[in-house]
């Protein structure tokens, strides 16, 4: 009997979302900057991406660090975005705006999704810095979105669990709630049982050590090393995953 739950990893290159499907996931999020919350990969990763991995392909689009309010060229960036996403052949996207008041942004939000056309959409976290998240999942609801990226309004999910229970039954069968945030093989079990999330998102990544032998003593503070997703930790959620039933 196959596993209910789904395993989206989030993934900051094409070597991690090698190393993703390598391990198990169900899912790809391609993204860059993983230290800053993500924003779009390039081009050419995403087109690598596709290239090298089966599984479905996600891309996030976000033009930038900070908060998820964006103005005119910041949209002309993201609905470009998602035009490439399309022609590379991706399976979705993952968008997601909110306007000065903490309010979805649903004018944006609507031209994203009317630009993604037949791309699958999930509406990521700015939907936890919303003001009011009960309220922001009837105006996704109402965009035709499936899928939010949540850990409830809070840091991590497990500390969100209890709101994303709410939310699931608020949500019931018009789209998913796919908890996310400081998910690893010791909580995702019991984030599972306690938001009746099916869907959950995780990074699984790891400290890669640069094969460098040099490097020059005047740059003081330069790190070689890089973080990457890790196939043994993508493959330990999986098997813990696969256990719940």
């Amino acid at each position: 009997m196959s596993s209910p739950y789904l395993l989206e990893i989030a993934c900051n290159s094409a070597m991690s979302a090698l190393a993703a499907q390598q391990g198990g996931a169900n899912r790809i999020e391609l993204f860059e900057n993983l230290e800053q919350g993500g924003t779009t990969p390039s081009y050419g990763s995403i087109a690598v991406a596709r290239d090298h991995v089966q599984i479905p392909l996600y891309v996030l689009i976000r033009p930038r660090p900070g908060d998820f309010h964006y103005g005119p060229m910041e949209t002309e960036i993201m609905l470009r975005d998602i035009a490439h996403c399309r022609q590379l052949g991706c399976d979705g996207v993952v968008i997601g705006a909110l306007n000065a008041d903490g309010e979805i942004d649903v004018a944006l939000c609507r031209e994203l999704v009317r630009v993604a056309g037949p791309l699958d959409i999930t509406f990521h976290r700015a939907f936890d810095a919303a003001r009011d998240l009960p309220a922001a999942l009837e105006q996704i609801a109402g965009l035709g979105i499936k899928r939010i990226l949540s850990s409830g309004g809070h840091t991590g999910a497990a500390e969100g669990s209890a709101t994303l229970a709410t939310l699931v039954k608020q949500a019931g069968s018009r789209l998913q709630l796919m908890a996310g945030a400081g998910l690893n093989a010791e909580n995702i079990a019991e984030v599972a049982r306690q938001s009746g999330c099916l869907q959950l998102h995780a990074s699984a990544k790891a400290r890669q050590r640069s094969a460098m032998r040099y490097q020059n003593p005047a740059l003081k503070g330069l790190d070689n090393d890089w973080i990457q997703t890790e196939s043994a930790q993508v493959s330990a959620l999986r098997q813990v995953l696969d256990q719940l039933r």
